[in-house]
């Protein structure tokens, strides 16, 4: 998977948004403001996805390239390298589980505006 392929998928779910908060480097996708996915744009080396605490350390523990976040919450976050050993569409499956558990936690308010966009 490319930088190109990767903004895609991330940018084509409902309400999400990219940013550059913390550099002109590291590429943030957020879904109603909150975080998703953080990567390297020029690099796209890795990528930083949430997860739920007891799958993240099932992945770990079973694929070499999915390691503890990498500047973030180790309990729920992993980092994936982006180093072709896993397939696409495993990817896909994590970045969905990552924008999935950032949906079900939203706040009430922001769930209701979610909720409402087409």
């Amino acid at each position: 998977m490319n930088i190109e392929s990767f903004r895609d998928f991330c940018m084509n779910k409902k309400g999400v948004s990219e940013e550059f908060p913390f550099d002109e480097g590291t590429l943030v996708f957020k879904v109603m403001g909150k975080m998703f996915a953080l990567t390297d744009v020029d690099l796209f080396k890795s990528v930083n996805l949430k997860c739920d605490p007891e799958w993240a350390i099932e992945l770990r523990e079973k694929y070499p390239s999915i390691i503890p976040g990498y500047h973030m919450n180790k309990k729920h976050w992993n980092t994936v390298e982006m180093d072709d050993s896993l397939p696409d569409s495993f990817i896909k499956e994590l970045v969905t589980h990552s924008y999935e558990r950032v949906v079900e936690k939203l706040p009430r308010a922001l769930k209701s505006e979610f909720k409402n966009i087409d």
